[in-house]
């Protein structure tokens, strides 16, 4: 495991030869294993390179993404959110409400087959893009729930009986965050953990992200060809703590507007979490947390985004299942 600017590099290369089952290959898979649950145990972030995504893909998705939210309001509106969705949060554009702390807009859609997506009609290349980058990212997805697996010592599949369904609405969000201004701030997202499972993320050249470590907030600089992945508060309660749900922000600059893909891997929303005997009853730890449905937390947290308190001390987070 490299250190790259703070957070963690891990290559996933020996994944990708599977015409090799050599000791040396064996041995390379284990390393990686091995570095990303360490990542995840003391930053609960990470890089990944050689994740089987084309860079290409990468970079021709952010420039349609930036070239969407370039658009006048009026079109962009076309591809507007709709209420009353079958959808945890509702697919298409919208735009962060002028009370909220944080200064952006996004652009949501759920995987292709579901059939909930309101795509923009411009750029018209952008709905191949996203739906492409869905399917790479599952893949990529499946890997790391597999890594995870391994190297937590559970069977193989395991994250994946939580995950693999069409009611766990996995979805990618394309965001713009806004130039800082003296008026508003810099915040462009307040700092906060992630409430699914997994998140990757695709981030262009200007940055902006911090990760929380030991009292410090270390920037998570762009490295081109790079995906970040963080552990989400969903994996934390079942590892009982064992991997951690980083707190993060993103820090907007004067005169630079940032776009970003991240892509929210999460859990069907019946499924009942709570910390696993593995990291509890099986070692001697007492359980960290109180169990609760998935459906009850994920509606806990989208009140923090449609509906923002008054203050930070207000939201909603995984301490309210804490012990």
């Amino acid at each position: 495991m490299a250190a790259a600017k703070g957070i963690p590099m891990v290559d996933l290369a020996p994944f990708f030869t599977s015409d090799r089952e050599d000791d040396g290959a064996r041995a390379a898979r284990a390393s990686a294993i091995e570095a990303v649950v360490e990542a995840c145990r003391t930053y609960g972030f990470f890089r990944v390179v050689n994740h089987g995504m084309p860079r290409e893909l990468m970079s021709r998705s952010l420039e349609l993404s930036s070239a969407f939210f370039a658009l006048p309001d009026e079109e962009k509106a076309k591809a507007a959110a709709e209420t009353g969705s079958a959808t945890p949060i509702p697919a298409g554009y919208f735009r962060l409400p002028s009370h909220s702390p944080e200064n952006a807009e996004y652009l949501l859609m759920y995987q292709p087959h579901l059939g909930h997506n309101l795509y923009p009609a411009d750029p018209h290349e952008f709905r191949e893009a996203l739906d492409e980058c869905h399917e790479k990212l599952a893949k990529l997805g499946i890997l790391v729930q597999e890594i995870l697996a391994e190297g937590m010592g559970l069977r193989p599949g395991f994250f994946q009986e939580y995950t693999d369904s069409d009611s766990s609405f996995h979805f990618i969000a394309a965001l713009h965050y806004f130039p800082a201004t003296e008026e508003d701030g810099s915040v462009g997202l307040s700092k906060h953990e992630d409430g699914r499972a997994l998140t990757f993320l695709l981030q262009d050249n200007v940055g902006g992200l911090e990760v929380l470590k030991d009292g410090e907030w270390v920037p998570a600089e762009p490295i081109d060809g790079t995906i970040i992945v963080n552990i989400g508060d969903l994996i934390q309660v079942l590892t009982n703590m064992k991997l951690k749900s980083a707190t993060h922000r993103v820090v907007r600059k004067p005169g630079m507007h940032r776009h970003s893909l991240v892509y929210f891997l999460s859990i069907d929303a019946d499924k009942w979490i709570e910390p696993l005997p593995e990291f509890t009853d099986k070692v001697g730890e007492p359980p960290h947390y109180r169990g609760f449905r998935h459906r009850e937390y994920a509606e806990l947290r989208n009140r923090n985004k449609f509906h923002p308190p008054a203050t930070p001390e207000e939201f909603y987070n995984i301490n309210y299942y804490a012990i």
